[in-house]
């Protein structure tokens, strides 16, 4: 029997999925992906995948790969992603198979309790400001039961608690094997079961990491896999630049200073003035984050030159000379102990490094690379290649091992051509094979769009307060279950204060701003909305929350963009890439910031209808995509849902919506 005629069987009616899931319809496009994939492992193939959503991509991969019989590495965008594979979708299919898989989950070393660190943790005298005795008691206590060490699995922890950097290693303050706790070490325990295993389920983060400095464990694996999946692959160009390049921040030389101190003051007391020597670097870096002075949060500060642009050269020149000299003093003060205990072998060689980073950002930038500043509370250094394209063909495509490898490559999102390219280009895989498989929703009874004739420009400083205003009236009559996405922090900001105040005196609908409360949690009582006697809710939120939020059923109806979401153009890599085209003979905007756009666009309208029986609206904010040429591509990258003329059809639209759930809601 061979993999294509088992892999049509499992999809068809009465098939292996049909007893694997409850609710499992077969469906062409699912099947149409699954065919592909199992011709792609059978020949050795890289395949890229553009299926949209509610075809079922998921078990489109898993089920060949699965019975394929060869090794499996599977990577997603997330760590949510990750366990919800790991812990729900695979083990399913491995029952439903009958397979005898073996199966690891291996996260970044930030994401397990490190024991070393966090026995000195305890013996702080003056813990950071968020962490208390008792929370790091209750860490100590769970660490007593835990196997895996996975800090996902301790109940109550907020994943921005600055208690997670105590009770964790990085790549640069980890012991390795001179650790007296190496042998219970939980990443190593990871690593351990990722090497014996069969499907081992990784995250973009980890596998990036890993192909640029090759030490997290991922590279050991690549050569003995086979076949290698990443889902939500539209982030796979954004992640690898962000590892592929050099970084330096503030944040780095602190937290080195902080853990030298607590090393100094616990095992070699005396033998060097630490708060000396720790003083100078925290001062050096302390100097280096004014040099910036009071920027925006989140400002980018192009580096063409030999000091990012704005900042005044001396003051810039004098205070990275600052850095490198506290970091060799450093160095020095370490040798001095270094028998004494491997911490300061390793907070030695961390210091050579911090030294070796400011070195390279004082030298030229590398070519074929972008050099920019990011400002916010600390200050972030960066040098990042333009796209990952030489990576990928170098150490992914051409350094496969013993065999033909095959390479998949999925998303919902992938581009707005035949070819992908927008996807494709950047990530060096034009010889790959591209297919793509349409949604089997019905968008034009399901879904409809609204664009705003008369509304203030996109540039125009009363755009937010409009867009606030219109979304007040809009969800009120919906009774909530909307989603507004800004394209800008700045937005994001201006509509959910003026949404908070709106909703603050009627109190009729909670108004939810992206950082008022952890993800997870704006999320969950998003999806709860006014089903256990609650309010109604309206969530504004930028960036993550356009992609990767699934709402399904009556929780969202209603999603508001407020603008077209292109690329800023000041935005130094992007300018780069800008110019990049420009010395090619190509245009920017048609082959850079109209596909950007037109993506991003997509992702957002994405959060709409989840489901089959899913109903809602999407209101664009913007008449450029009504009025501009370029708006009739945005408009064919979008679902075709059913077009809606006047604020009075939105209106009856709404209340049909509110009609609909009031009569077939279960909570009603």
């Amino acid at each position: 029997m061979n993999l294509a005629f088992e892999v049509d069987e499992a999809f068809s009616p009465g098939g292996i999925l049909s007893r694997a899931t409850e609710h499992f319809v077969p469906r062409s496009g699912q099947k149409e992906m699954a065919l592909a994939v199992t011709h792609a492992i059978e020949g050795g193939r890289s395949l890229v995948v553009e299926a949209s959503t509610g075809v079922g991509k998921t078990f489109s991969y898993l089920v060949p790969a699965l019975l394929s019989g060869e090794r499996i590495l599977l990577s997603t965008a997330t760590k949510a992603l990750q366990d919800q594979l790991f812990g729900r979708d695979l083990p399913r299919l491995v029952e439903a198979l009958e397979l005898p898989v073996r199966m690891a989950l291996l996260k970044g070393r930030g994401s397990y309790l490190c024991l070393h660190r966090m026995e000195m943790a305890r013996q702080e005298t003056c813990l950071p400001e968020g962490v208390s005795v008792r929370s790091l008691a209750r860490v100590e206590q769970w660490s007593q039961v835990t196997r895996t060490g996975d800090l996902a699995e301790l109940p109550g922890l907020d994943e921005r608690s600055p208690m997670i950097s105590m009770v964790t290693s990085t790549r640069d303050n980890c012991l390795g094997s001179q650790c007296l706790r190496f042998r219970a070490c939980h990443v190593n325990l990871a690593r351990r079961e990722a090497m014996a295993a069969d499907v081992v389920v990784i995250n973009h983060h980890l596998f990036f990491a890993d192909l640029a400095v090759r030490q997290s464990g991922v590279a050991e694996l690549l050569p003995s896999v086979r076949i290698a999946i990443f889902d939500e692959a539209h982030q796979l160009n954004e992640t690898g630049v962000q590892f592929l390049g050099n970084n330096l921040t503030t944040g780095q030389l602190l937290d080195f200073s902080r853990d030298m101190l607590t090393a100094g003051l616990q095992l070699a007391r005396g033998l060097v003035d630490w708060q000396e020597i720790v003083g100078v670097t925290e001062r050096a870096a302390r100097e280096l984050r004014l040099c910036a002075g009071r920027h925006y949060p989140g400002t980018k500060l192009r580096w063409t030159g030999k000091v990012p642009e704005g900042l005044p050269a001396n003051d810039w020149q004098h205070a990275m000379g600052a850095v490198h000299a506290s970091c060799l003093q450093a160095c020095a003060a370490l040798d001095t102990v270094s028998e004494i205990a491997p911490d300061f072998v390793r907070l030695h060689e961390r210091a050579a490094q911090l030294a070796e980073r400011v070195e390279t950002f004082v030298n030229v930038c590398e070519p074929g690379c972008v050099r920019w500043v990011d400002v916010g509370m600390q200050l972030r250094l960066v040098e990042s290649p333009l796209d990952i394209s030489g990576a990928v063909k170098s150490k992914m495509l051409g350094a496969s091992g013993e065999g033909e490898k095959t390479w998949i490559f999925t998303s919902a999102t992938l581009g707005d051509d035949e070819k992908l390219s927008w996807f494709t280009q950047p990530c060096g895989l034009e010889e790959a094979d591209v297919l793509r498989v349409g949604s089997p929703f019905d968008y034009e009874r399901q879904a409809a769009l609204y664009v705003p004739p008369s509304f203030p420009k996109p540039g125009d400083p009363l755009h937010s307060t409009k867009v606030a205003e219109c979304a007040a009236v809009w969800s009120r009559q919906l009774g909530g279950r909307t989603m507004v996405l800004t394209t800008t922090l700045r937005a994001l900001r201006a509509i959910g204060e003026a949404l908070q105040a709106a909703f603050d005196q009627s109190g009729d609908l909670l108004v939810l701003v992206q950082g008022g409360m952890p993800k997870r949690a704006l999320i969950e009582r998003f999806r709860e909305g006014d089903s256990l006697g609650g309010k109604g809710c309206v969530l504004v939120a930028s960036a993550s929350f356009w992609e990767g939020i699934d709402v399904p059923g009556d929780a969202l109806q209603l999603v508001i963009i407020d603008k077209l979401p292109f690329p800023p153009p000041n935005d130094p890599l992007a300018e780069a890439r800008a110019k990049l085209l420009e010395s090619q003979g190509r245009s920017p905007f048609t082959n850079y910031f109209l596909p950007e756009a037109a993506v991003a666009l997509r992702q957002g309208a994405g959060r709409l209808i989840r489901r089959e029986t899913d109903q809602g609206v999407l209101v664009v904010c913007d008449s450029r995509l009504v009025s501009m040429g370029y708006g009739r591509r945005l408009l064919k990258a979008l679902p075709p849902m059913q077009r809606l003329e006047s604020e009075q059809a939105l209106m009856a639209r709404l209340g049909s919506l509110t009609r609909t759930c009031t009569t077939d809601c279960p909570h009603s």
